[in-house]
């Protein structure tokens, strides 16, 4: 009896304990799968990584080293978000005494950093009743009022940045002021500037948005070779520029898959 208790002491102990560990693991391997279940739906990466993060929690830990660090660059914006509200509170308060143009532009960038595109509109209308001397309020109010859905009122606005620039932002006001024409029944006006653009530029959201006019226009197989052209980009891409352009790569696919 005096060696047994003991040893049955010991035992209970290491069972105690080797209950706690397999409890820890176990939450921690959920932790681990929820972790990377949440970015994979944001982010969507090859589906392929959904089945390695099920079968077992180290294939959770993989995909994180492999998906989730790498992106954390991608996420500096979504830190910013605390500042920049601030920010806009301040300049919200600055506007009342001192309605410059380039307070109300620089609350309207802000806006359209939070996709509150009305209010970005109005600031930007604001500083450029004010100030109309630069292309950029004009150029980032079309961006505004296209996320509107108000594309005839982008028109006007992309025309004037293009007219005086047609390189701006790196051939992406030409592409956007074809998106404009192509939604507002300028089919002809549309696929020259898509043509110009397209020529010298190899934005994947031109790419796109030419890609979908050419099915509007029921030019189905040139569209499928638009469409495929932003996912020949993917396999010669740098990791971080994967990343940035999964999007793209997303709606290329459901055109792909429409067009089908």
């Amino acid at each position: 009896m005096q060696f047994r208790c003991p040893l049955r002491l010991c035992y209970s102990a290491r069972a105690i304990m080797g209950s706690l560990l397999f409890f820890a693991f176990s939450w921690w391997g959920i932790l681990v799968r929820i972790v990377a279940i949440v970015h994979f739906i944001r982010r969507r990466p090859d589906t392929y990584w959904l089945w390695i993060i099920l079968i077992h929690w180290m294939g959770a830990v993989v995909y994180i080293a492999v998906e989730v660090l790498p992106d954390a660059g991608l996420l500096r914006q979504s830190f910013k978000v605390f500042p920049r509200r601030k920010r806009i509170r301040e300049l919200e308060a600055a506007i009342l005494d001192n309605p410059s143009a380039g307070n109300y532009e620089e609350l309207a960038d802000l806006y359209s950093e939070e996709k509150k595109f009305a209010r970005a509109r109005q600031c930007y209308d604001k500083a450029i009743s004010s100030r109309t001397d630069s292309p950029d309020p004009f150029y980032r109010r079309s961006i505004a009022e296209m996320a509107m859905g108000d594309f005839a009122a982008a028109v006007p606005d992309l025309e004037r940045v293009v007219s005086n620039d047609g390189k701006y932002d790196f051939h992406r006001a030409k592409g956007l002021l074809a998106h404009a024409y192509a939604h507002t029944g300028k089919p002809e006006g549309a696929e020259a500037l898509f043509q110009q653009a397209t020529a010298i530029s190899t934005l994947s959201e031109t790419y796109y948005n030419y890609a979908s006019f050419l099915a509007a226009q029921n030019r189905n197989a040139e569209a499928k070779e638009w469409a495929q052209r932003i996912l020949a980009k993917k396999p010669t891409m740098p990791g971080y520029l994967r990343r940035r352009e999964r999007p793209w790569f997303r709606r290329a696919n459901s055109l792909l898959k429409r067009l089908s």
